[in-house]
């Protein structure tokens, strides 16, 4: 049977990741709560952990697909909206850029996972790093990421169905509510499905995408990529200038975000140590290949680049080049959901486990924390994630007369990116504060970019952060999300900061903090 993590309990000095070489004791953490700093805290009795437990199940292969299948859908959806952006070289060469941002971004957090390895992701590192309200603004900003993300992808769902079957855009909604409730259920169900549904529909996913790729091939020709007209001062490669590649660079990120999930999922791995990293830097191979196929063979055989960028199912477009308008196709597409179902399922994981860390120290409400008393599963997190990211979706999608003919993808993608952004900048700056900081800490896998990955990972995250608020077609989305930003850090400054509780990444960070005479 895989082993329960009952968590940290009262008076005792354990963790949930003690199986893996840590221990805090009593006398360098809060032994009874109370205010330390700027925040206070309270250690909780054993049911509170009891209550939150968590299985182990994941190794390499489980995570690998974890990691790639939470991103794979950007290889059939929402990567297109950049060729309306910024035009096939605008695109091409934001996607050169993201993918050295990911490249140093993914390296940096192989080093800092099996050194910090909480269910917290982000938040962990962050906490370690920078302290209660650093861990906070880290973890809210992930939070945004991974609750709108699934919203962006399961409007692609819909996208897909609705042409498949037929049905009107007014019927979207429907599809939404359909997708949630079944994968929603699915991750409660237990981790041991969960882990198993997402390997096989992302080899699923995979398989569909190679057969994309092989049969494009005859189509193919650089004229199809180019047929966006240019506008005055563009040209045939940047028809929208150069700041076109400005405008492509949140949708070059949908090749890749969410990668950075797998720590998430640090305290149901077998040996995180080892599994982790691994599993994040072979899914990023995996995922930088698919990119740059999916671009060029996607926008260069025909409807073309320009018919690419406005549809809700460019993958589709292209089983119609590649097998003709007949029944064929459908199919085709309507086993091209499988991509989408991929990332949908394993994100819907991720968001579950964010809140879930985040309750479970006091930073969220401390009933989004509590797993199913059977499965083991945190299915309160995984409910409320799902009602807000589809009332999101479902506000977007009736305020047409705010957003004009952008499309309900374009404005939540733009909207998760910003989280994103802000996470990423946040992950690099502990990344650099860690290394700094506290050189103490066991790292058994070290960064093979080191501190200049994590500096150039920054730099352009904080850029395409500036650039998310510049461009007009998306800008009030991006506002609305800064106004969700703010209002999750003055609940945190106003009342979560009082009642944070000694779990097991906050006693780890105390320990490591207090010993280079931080905390």
């Amino acid at each position: 049977m895989p082993d329960l993590i009952p968590g940290a309990q009262a008076g005792r000095t354990v963790l949930s990741a003690s199986s893996v070489g840590y221990e805090v004791t009593g006398s360098r953490c809060v032994d009874e709560g109370g205010k330390v700093g700027s925040v206070g805290y309270r250690r909780p009795g054993d049911e509170y952990f009891d209550q939150r437990g968590l299985r182990r199940y994941a190794g390499v292969g489980s995570l690998w697909a974890l990691g790639v299948g939470a991103v794979i859908s950007g290889d059939f959806f929402g990567w297109n909206f950049g060729l309306e952006a910024g035009g096939f070289g605008g695109l091409l060469i934001a996607t050169l850029i993201i993918t050295v941002m990911y490249t140093g971004l993914c390296f940096s957090i192989a080093e800092m996972s099996p050194a910090l390895p909480h269910t917290g992701g982000a938040y962990s590192f962050a906490r370690s790093a920078m302290g209660p309200w650093g861990g906070f603004v880290t973890g809210l900003a992930e939070n945004i990421e991974y609750v709108l993300t699934p919203a962006v992808i399961v409007v692609g769902i819909g996208g897909y169905l609705g042409n498949v079957f037929g049905t009107p855009d007014s019927f979207a909604p429907v599809w939404w509510l359909i997708a949630y409730t079944l994968f929603v259920g699915l991750n409660i169900w237990g981790v041991e499905i969960t882990f198993r549904f997402a390997v096989a529909i992302t080899l699923v996913a995979l398989s569909i995408l190679i057969v994309f790729w092989v049969g494009a091939i005859p189509h193919f020709s650089i004229e199809h990529a180019l047929d966006i007209p240019p506008d005055p001062g563009g040209s045939i490669w940047l028809p929208k200038g150069i700041a076109g590649i400005a405008w492509s660079l949140p949708f070059a990120i949908w090749f890749f975000l969410a990668i950075e999930e797998l720590p998430l999922a640090a305290e149901e791995s077998h040996d995180p140590i080892r599994d982790i990293p691994r599993g994040l830097l072979y899914g990023l191979l995996t995922l930088v290949i698919a990119a740059f196929l999916t671009l060029f063979l996607n926008a260069g055989i025909p409807p073309g680049a320009q018919a690419v960028g406005a549809a809700d199912d460019p993958l589709f477009l292209a089983f119609r080049t590649i097998f003709g308008q007949g029944m064929g196709s459908k199919v085709l597409a309507l086993i091209a959901v499988a991509g989408l179902v991929a990332s949908f399922h394993t994100i819907i994981f991720a968001y579950g486990r964010n809140i879930y860390s985040l309750s479970r120290a006091g930073y969220f409400p401390e009933f989004l924390s509590v797993t199913h008393g059977e499965r083991q599963t945190p299915h309160v997190a995984l409910i409320v994630g799902a009602v807000l990211g589809y009332l999101v979706a479902l506000a977007i999608h009736f305020s047409e007369e705010l957003f004009g003919d952008v499309p309900v993808g374009g404005v939540l993608l733009n909207m998760a990116v910003f989280g994103a952004m802000i996470a990423y900048a946040l992950q690099m700056i502990s990344f650099i504060l860690l290394r700094r900081n506290l050189p103490h800490i066991d790292r058994p896998y070290r960064s093979a970019t080191g501190l200049p990955g994590a500096w150039v990972a920054l730099v352009i995250s904080l850029v395409t952060l500036v650039f998310l608020f510049l461009n007009p077609d998306y800008r009030l989305g991006v506002w609305g999300c800064a106004a969700w930003y703010a209002s999750g850090l003055a609940y945190f400054a106003l009342h979560a900061r009082h009642q944070l509780i000694l779990s097991p990444e906050e006693e780890f960070a105390r320990a490591q903090r207090g010993e280079a005479g931080l905390e």
